[in-house]
């Protein structure tokens, strides 16, 4: 979890995303919105499929 948190707070920080800065659009969208969103969606992927792969907790089970 703590190397999905560290790759997020990289791929958000100015330099890299002004890589993608330009006037291009994608379907009349800017490159940077595309990057922004595309980023945004790929961590919420790699946090659902994190969280799908962890066992339940079972300390909190007293009911």
């Amino acid at each position: 979890m703590f190397l999905l948190t560290a790759a997020g707070l990289l791929l958000f920080l100015p330099p890299i995303a002004y890589i993608f800065n330009h006037r291009i659009a994608l379907f009349g969208v800017p490159q940077i919105v595309v990057y922004l969103f595309g980023v945004w969606f790929a961590l919420i992927g790699g946090t659902a499929a994190l969280t799908a792969r962890l066992e339940p907790d079972s300390a909190g089970d007293d009911s």
